[in-house]
């Protein structure tokens, strides 16, 4: 590992930004209200400023703007509520009810207000101990309403003064995403290889490219106008988003079948060859993401195209040893691999040169409008009849309410039953570790406890160690960044830093109750944890076996469709390219949950997942089925125009039948015979033409040919081998359904 480069991937990144700046938006006024003296009287203001700072989540501006403003509202709202009925345990009782449901069920429109409903429950939570709250309701939430709104202008402006930095930190961070895919498809043509942990790695990296992507194009898309009609920068880094989700497609496109390629060619070094240059490619990308996360111009010395100069000379070197009437089929292979990786470098370098901000960059390249429309399409509508719908025992998101209520009521009324200091913070353990999946859940909890462990022991030894109250402080919010840094990133290590900068805090306030801080920090975690676990265990459980047909069942059409629309090229039509975008982006969102599902069954207990091989069989051949499709498409793209047939049909419509059978077994219905006489099928036939015809061009002594079929041979040749090897996924994907409705 490049520890330098990751400091500064680190350091440049959103996440200590975002760090950085709740930090700031909650120590600004408590310094101010301590040299005052009114930090005691007036903590309300720095406490509003922090729980607003956490629904401040990446987006659109408006997005942040209305999603703050409504959390200071609520906060308002809940704080006089609960300031009027905090000395009732019933009226308590009855809000942890009416609170706990409404606020976890609206996550259902989406992050931002599920983050909206965590902090009006942590408000909620906060506000029930009569210790921390004063005599005067209506000042405690005026001072919670200072506190949001100095935090909303403080984010707004920084906003204001930088508004490209947030859109340069998610899209560098995604390009370096890209790097590490590439970076794992270059393994792939290495002899010493797991590929079952090579494609587990494909599917995670996939998986968190597509929400970082959603994330940027939610961002720039909302706010076009403003980013590339107005600012050259902003038309740069439109381009620049637009080509990487090219460059992402195009590396999916490079899916070979490699078990085949290892037979043919390892006792050569020309797999290793293209390992190297990959690699080198990947670094290079890597290099460009984290120059345009930090926001400074890339200098690119060109080492990527010498590289590939290399490396194509080692190809030609290699074919003009090997080439005979025996090898044609694999030296096609390499040639096309070849190909892709020069487009690759071509695309980085054009990368390479968006990221110098040339001003005159943005006047070379128009955006296609239709690019536009098809991206436009994010957000959620708040239409109540989706919260309707949601409350029913069917709705995981109910589930989940249900379990947060009763959790809550059972840490509520062993903090009522039992003289413990700080009972709240059993509520609050428990609403911040529940999560709707229970492997979520279950990682949380193990990180919430050893974090909590491990804070309290460090923040111990520094009061042990060091007196000094400067110093103290510094530590303070060193572990207060990093905790709002890593809460995302790793949730152990934010733990760590919230009761590192909470015990701290707290003995500025009482030094002498460090002792009794230390104690209930660690009980209430630990009994909020067991309470956490038992109800996600046993209250209404719902295990993602029983909710992750939906999902198989939504990436097979949604692929079924991608590649009809792909295969319409080679028969002669034209789908709009709306049509084609939407299809690739839809086939690979589906596959993107139902791998999310898939990561999630890992984690559940061991008799909670039947059927366990079986889908991870099917998980791992949908990557392998739309990366050909995509590959496919490449070719689609590049020469159907030229070979478009009606001879295609028939392998089409094998496939298709394949989907169709699939779809079959998982509605319980009979599957329809397939026509298995591939080879016959017209195609095949002039494939094998055009290859009895390039072994006749290179028999020593014969004539040479005016037009020579080696390129036709080549292209053919890839086209079909995507199909074979499609309909191939698709026949080994029916067995795998067929095994799966066995074990059930």
């Amino acid at each position: 590992m490049d520890y330098t480069r990751e400091f500064r991937k680190f350091i440049s990144s959103q996440y200590l930004y975002a760090g950085v700046r709740i930090t700031a938006g909650a120590i600004i006024p408590a310094l101010i209200l301590n040299h005052f003296g009114l930090l005691t009287s007036m903590m309300a203001i720095p406490l509003g400023a922090l729980v607003v700072s956490t629904t401040d989540t990446p987006g659109p501006p408006q997005h942040r703007r209305n999603g703050m403003a409504v959390s200071i509202l609520l906060n308002f709202i809940i704080v006089v509520i609960v300031g009027l009925t905090r000395h009732s345990p019933w009226l308590v009782g009855i809000e942890i009810v009416v609170f706990g449901i409404f606020f976890s069920l609206v996550g259902v429109y989406g992050n931002r207000v599920n983050a909206i409903g965590l902090i009006a429950l942590l408000v909620f939570i906060f506000n029930i101990d009569s210790h921390l709250a004063s005599s005067n309701i209506w000042r405690d939430a005026a001072w919670f309403t200072v506190g949001g709104a100095w935090y909303a202008l403080l984010s707004l402006t920084l906003y204001t003064l930088r508004p490209f930095k947030p859109i340069q930190q998610l899209l560098g961070e995604n390009l370096m995403e890209i790097a590490d895919y590439l970076r794992v498809k270059a393994a792939f043509y290495d002899r010493e290889r797991d590929n079952e942990h090579l494609y587990r790695e494909l599917m995670r990296i996939q998986v968190s490219a597509h929400l970082h992507q959603d994330e940027l194009r939610e961002m720039l898309f909302r706010a076009r106008r403003v980013m590339f009609e107005s600012t050259s920068k902003g038309r740069i880094l439109m381009m620049m988003f637009l080509d990487s989700m090219d460059l992402f497609e195009r590396i999916m496109t490079t899916q070979q079948d490699y078990e085949a390629l290892h037979k043919e060619f390892d006792d050569t070094e020309i797999l290793q060859v293209y390992h190297r240059m990959i690699m080198m490619a990947s670094d290079e990308l890597h290099r460009i993401g984290l120059a345009v996360q930090e926001g400074l111009p890339y200098r690119d010395d060109n080492s990527l195209d010498a590289a590939f100069k290399e490396t194509s000379d080692t190809f030609f070197a290699h074919r003009d040893k090997q080439l005979n009437p025996h090898t044609i089929e694999g030296l096609i292979k390499l040639r096309h691999i070849l190909y892709s990786v020069e487009d690759l470098v071509e695309r980085i370098g054009v990368l390479a040169h968006y990221s110098t901000y040339d001003r005159s960059i943005s006047k070379t390249k128009n955006i296609d409008p239709d690019r536009l429309e098809e991206q436009d399409n994010a957000g959620q509508e708040f239409n109540i009849r989706l919260l309707v719908d949601n409350l029913s025992l069917q709705s995981s998101h109910f589930r989940h309410a249900i379990r947060v209520t009763l959790a809550m009521m059972i840490g509520y009324i062993i903090s009522l039953l039992y003289p413990l200091g700080h009972g709240y913070w059993i509520l609050l353990t428990i609403v911040t570790i529940l999560k709707p999946a229970y492997s979520i859940t279950r990682q949380r909890n193990f990180q919430r406890l050893t974090g909590t462990l491990i804070g309290a022991a460090f923040s111990f030894g520094v009061l042990y160690f060091i007196k000094d109250t400067t110093a103290q402080f510094i530590i303070m919010l060193v572990a207060m960044i990093l905790a709002y840094s890593y809460l995302k990133l790793n949730y152990l290590v934010g733990s760590a830093g919230i009761t590192t900068y909470v015990v701290l805090s707290f003995h500025f306030m009482n030094p002498s109750g460090l002792t009794d801080v230390l104690q209930d920090r660690i009980v209430d975690t630990g009994i909020g944890s067991l309470i956490a676990w038992l109800v996600s265990t046993f209250v209404l459980p719902l295990w993602e076996h029983e909710q992750i047909e939906p999902f198989i069942q939504k990436s097979l059409q949604a692929s079924r469709h991608y590649f009809n629309i792909v295969s319409a090229f080679f028969n002669g039509q034209s789908p709009a390219n709306n049509n084609y975008r939407l299809a690739r982006k839809e086939a690979f969102v589906a596959l993107a949950n139902m791998s999310d599902h898939f990561q999630r069954m890992l984690s559940e207990p061991k008799n909670k997942q039947p059927g366990l091989p079986q889908y991870h069989q099917f998980v791992a051949t949908s990557h392998l089925l739309n990366a050909h499709i995509a590959s496919l498409s490449y070719y689609a793209q590049r020469s159907a125009a030229q070979y478009a047939s009606p001879d295609f049909a028939p392998l089409t419509k094998q496939v298709d039948d394949q989907f169709q059978n699939a779809e079959n077994v998982l509605d319980n219905q009979a599957i329809i015979k397939i026509d298995q006489k591939a080879s016959e099928y017209p195609i095949r036939a002039r494939l094998q033409q055009l290859l009895e015809q390039r072994r006749q061009e290179m028999q020593p002594g014969a004539d040479k040919p005016e037009k020579s079929v080696r390129k036709t041979l080549s292209d053919l040749k890839a086209i079909t081998d995507q199909f074979q090897l499609i309909y191939s996924i698709t026949t080994e994907q029916v067995k795998i359904i067929e095994k799966l409705r066995r074990v059930e």
